[in-house]
């Protein structure tokens, strides 16, 4: 598990300097909080999309690069601080020198179990049973099938199988 005190010139220095993506990510299944630190290379770009349920605060930590959203063109660069509500398609784009930036936003709502309305049931039987996986405390059901502790507020989760052969 990464850990939640890091000082972020070691992080860069320690990576691989081949390695993009998510070079380190808040980690802990009792938090609010997510949060990450992402390398793009040089001239790379990812893919546009909306995020609908949450708020992303972004900030540049080295290099420069682009923010396509909402029709426009924002330069990024080292320093800057940007907010991107939910909602809003975005990309993000690298420089000549690549980016790094940094991602934090509110840690998203596991799964809970609920009545679907108007769900359409498929042939094949039923779904597996997610008891195990559902906290006592919350009833918020874990989304790894593998998970000791609840992502929401931290209680051991009953256990057992998972109802998956």
């Amino acid at each position: 598990m990464p850990a939640a005190h890091v000082l972020l010139a070691q992080l860069l220095k320690a990576a691989d300097p081949a390695a993009t993506g998510a070079l380190w990510r808040l980690e802990g299944a009792a938090r609010q909080l997510d949060a990450n630190v992402i390398r793009l290379r040089p001239g790379a770009a990812g893919e546009a999309y909306v995020e609908n349920d949450l708020d992303v605060l972004l900030v540049v930590a080295e290099g420069h690069g682009t923010l396509h959203r909402a029709g426009t063109e924002e330069e990024l660069a080292a320093g800057t601080l940007v907010f991107v509500p939910r909602g809003e398609r975005r990309s993000v784009g690298a420089g000549d020198d690549g980016l790094v930036y940094i991602t934090a936003h509110r840690r998203r709502p596991g799964m809970t179990i609920g009545r679907a309305t108007g769900a359409v049931t498929a042939e094949g039987g039923e779904a597996p049973c997610l008891l195990p996986r559902v906290c006592a405390e919350c009833g918020r059901a874990a989304e790894d099938a593998e998970a000791r502790f609840c992502g929401r507020c931290g209680e051991r989760l009953p256990g057992g199988t998972s109802g998956l052969s």
